[in-house]
C-alpha cells in the first residue's frame, strides 16, 4: 500500500490543552479532499495487578458521554514525558497505588480514522498504597475486580471503554504467553 500523500494545506481549527484539530487539504487526482484530524500527544493506560490477583480499575465520570465509566486508569502524556513515567504518575494520581514494577504490554492507536492518539499500555505490579492526587474536576472511584468479573463486565456491556477493553486483551495475551502471573 502506498504511503499517504502530504497535505497541500494544513489549517489549525482548534488548539486546546488536551488536543488540537487540524483540517488537511489533499489533492487526489485533481480533486480536493478534506480530512479533519485530532492531534493528540499520546496517552497511557495501566493494568494494576494487586498481590491477591485482583485488578485495580476506576469508575470515572466522563463528561463527553455523560456517565461514569468503568475503566483502567489512564491519562495523556505531558510534553516530553516518558510513557512509563506517565503510567506510574497516573496510577498514583487516580488509584492511590504506587508500583515497584512496571512492564510494557503494548500500544495501539485509539481511533486512527480521525485521530493520531497512540495509547501505551503498562502492567503495574508490587503495589503499595499512596495518597491519591485527583485533578480539579475529576470524579473517580477506585474499583477492585477479579479477572472473571472484568470478562463478564465486558461481555454484558458494563465495561464499554475501548482503551480498557484493548488493554485488558493485551494483559490476557501476556498472561497466556506466561509473561505475567
Amino acid at each position: 500500500m502506498a504511503s499517504m500523500k502530504q497535505p497541500a494545506q494544513v489549517t489549525t481549527l482548534h488548539q486546546g490543552p488536551v488536543f488540537a484539530v487540524e483540517r488537511l487539504l489533499f489533492d487526489h487526482s485533481g480533486e480536493p479532499v478534506i480530512k479533519d484530524v485530532v492531534r493528540h500527544p499520546g496517552a497511557v493506560t495501566v493494568i494494576a495487578l494487586r498481590d491477591d490477583g485482583r485488578l485495580v480499575l476506576i469508575r470515572n465520570q466522563r463528561v463527553a458521554v455523560g456517565q461514569a465509566l468503568l475503566e483502567f486508569c489512564a491519562g495523556k502524556l505531558e510534553p516530553g514525558e516518558d510513557p512509563e513515567q506517565s503510567a506510574l504518575r497516573e496510577l498514583e494520581e487516580e488509584t492511590g497505588y504506587s508500583a515497584a514494577s512496571i512492564t510494557r504490554l503494548g500500544r495501539f492507536y485509539t481511533s486512527p480514522g480521525f485521530a493520531d492518539e497512540l495509547m501505551h499500555v503498562f502492567l503495574a505490579e508490587s503495589l503499595t498504597g499512596v495518597d491519591r492526587r485527583l485533578e480539579p474536576g475529576e470524579e473517580i472511584e477506585v474499583v477492585i475486580m477479579e479477572l472473571e468479573q472484568i470478562k463478564t463486565a465486558i461481555r454484558t456491556g458494563a465495561l464499554v471503554d475501548g482503551k480498557s477493553i484493548a488493554a485488558f486483551h493485551l494483559f490476557c495475551l501476556a498472561r497466556e504467553a506466561e509473561r505475567v502471573p
